[in-house]
């Protein structure tokens, strides 16, 4: 497996709400990643594939909510999220996909 390949395994998608616009102002991205990445991994794989520098890596695991679906009772799965800060002057479109 390529190194490239192994970065697209740690970062599924950029995640776009009006929260994640509101902190990038700030220079904050924010991504879905892999539930077993590390904060060292994201920031590498970050750096890679778009050519910045990161500050900061910030991760949070959102526990996946119990949900009925046609009268079954079934679960989510859990959401692990990486806030990056980036470095003054660097930025990321996240817009234009990977």
């Amino acid at each position: 497996m390529t190194a490239k390949a192994q970065h697209y395994d740690v970062i599924r998608k950029p995640i776009i709400t009006e929260k994640t616009t509101m902190v990038g102002e700030n220079g904050v991205v924010v991504f879905e990643v892999a539930i077993d990445s590390t904060k060292p991994q994201v920031k590498e794989a970050v750096e890679a594939l778009f050519g910045v520098k990161v500050k900061a890596v910030n991760t949070t695991i959102t526990k996946g909510k119990v949900k009925r679906f046609r009268g079954q009772i079934g679960k989510r799965n859990d959401v692990k999220k990486a806030y990056v800060t980036l470095e003054e002057g660097n930025t990321i479109d996240v817009t234009t996909g990977l």
